[in-house]
């Protein structure tokens, strides 16, 4: 049985009428034909909207994102060629000045890396407290200095060093054989008060300068000033003399108001009255004028032979007779950051306020060079904090 199949064009008509009456003329088939036809690709444009609709750009075009174009690519290389011509001329340079560079390389290592007196220092960020540290005392090239007192300042000056990386403070070391150049004005004991002066304008954005004399040694250096005083003044010192005056100095004068005033200075009294071996001062338009007033030349030209003490009694002077200079003096107790070994203030040996116990700070070993062994306290002092802080895993 068959089947019959009806076609859109008659017995007679040509494949390609037929083909025609089906609407897809134009393929090439047969022999006259219709104008040919691109396949319907998306536009550039159409991509571009595609694109800016979240769609992959991969998905409706074949160009590169814009990120691998030949432009940044060219821009990547000249920046590489640049940094090559850069790096090439360096080296050229060193090669021709060859003694210029090594000086400028030493320059710039000490630094950065060590505290070499006589050289600006740079530090990659402000520091907010400033060590200041006096070293070569009585000698150097002015005296004969001896095996232990070469070893005593190595052990203070990197005792300093340490506790100064450990919390991200300053330090400068002041080389104190310079205070030889103040002997023609009676000045050879005041240079503490030049120094602080000249670290302030070594370090114009710290806040806080922290003297300490060679012959101290810190016990607790884990512990920064931040946590053991500075962020509380308020309550770790205080501001008369009311329950310790050992001078005997008045315990008030006209025109003193504390209230409302900040601490500006922080220094502890032994048995002699003020202490400087360990002291700090706050940045402030009023610790500046206290060290002019302190260095003027009326107080050394007319009191250095009746001071024995020279800057201490200076300040003793001005703190019992200026109002303004005493509203802003706090005291910490001694053995806050001063604390003595056996041997000084020996006349108040039974008196526990003046002398060293574990967990104490810092230990001053004021005056052991009048009678004492200051190489034997301080290897003591530094064994002993060894000691404390020895890790649970360290055997020996």
């Amino acid at each position: 049985m068959s089947k019959e199949f009806n076609l859109p064009f008659s017995t007679g008509g040509s494949l390609e009428d037929g083909i025609d009456h089906l609407g897809v003329s134009g393929l090439g088939i047969g022999g006259e034909k219709g104008p040919q036809q691109r396949p319907n690709y998306p536009s550039s444009s159409s991509s571009s909207r595609d694109s800016s609709k979240g769609e992959d750009p991969y998905s409706n075009t074949f160009k590169p994102s814009s990120k691998y174009s030949s432009g940044n690519i060219y821009s990547w290389r000249n920046i590489k060629i640049s940094i090559q011509t850069l790096l090439r001329t360096t080296l050229e340079v060193i090669l021709v000045h060859k003694r210029l560079s090594v000086v400028v390389a030493t320059l710039l290592i000490l630094s950065l890396f060590t505290s070499t007196p006589f050289i600006p220092h740079l530090s990659i960020s402000d520091p907010k407290v400033v060590i200041i540290l006096a070293a070569n005392e009585g000698g150097g090239v002015l005296k004969w200095k001896g095996p232990q007192e070469w070893s005593v300042e190595r052990s203070s000056i990197a005792n300093k060093k340490q506790y100064a990386k450990q919390h991200g403070y300053g330090l400068t070391i002041k080389d104190m054989t310079i205070k030889k150049r103040y002997s023609h004005e009676w000045r050879e004991s005041w240079e503490k008060v030049d120094i602080m002066k000249q670290t302030m304008r070594q370090f114009p954005n710290a806040e806080w300068f922290w003297w300490l004399d060679l012959h101290t040694y810190i016990m607790e250096p884990q512990l920064s000033l931040e946590e053991h005083f500075l962020n509380n003044l308020g309550n770790a010192t205080y501001r008369t003399l009311d329950t310790f005056n050992p001078l005997g100095l008045p315990l008030d004068i006209p025109y003193v108001n504390y209230e409302n005033q900040p601490i500006d200075m922080i220094i502890t009294q032994d048995c002699g009255g003020f202490n400087l071996g360990s002291f700090l001062m706050r940045r402030s338009s009023w610790s500046e004028m206290l060290l002019d007033v302190w260095w003027d030349p009326a107080l050394y030209e007319q009191m250095h032979m009746q001071w024995e003490h020279k800057e201490q009694d200076a300040l003793e002077s001005l703190y019992s007779t200026q109002a303004w200079i005493r509203e802003r003096v706090g005291f910490l107790p001694l053995r806050t950051i001063n604390s003595f070994p056996p041997g000084a203030c020996s006349d108040k040996a039974d008196d526990p306020q003046y002398f060293f116990q574990n967990k104490d700070f810092v230990i001053n070993m004021a005056g052991c060079e009048w009678g004492r062994d200051c190489w034997g306290e301080m290897e003591h002092y530094k064994a002993l904090s060894k000691r404390l802080h020895k890790k649970w895993w360290h055997f020996t």
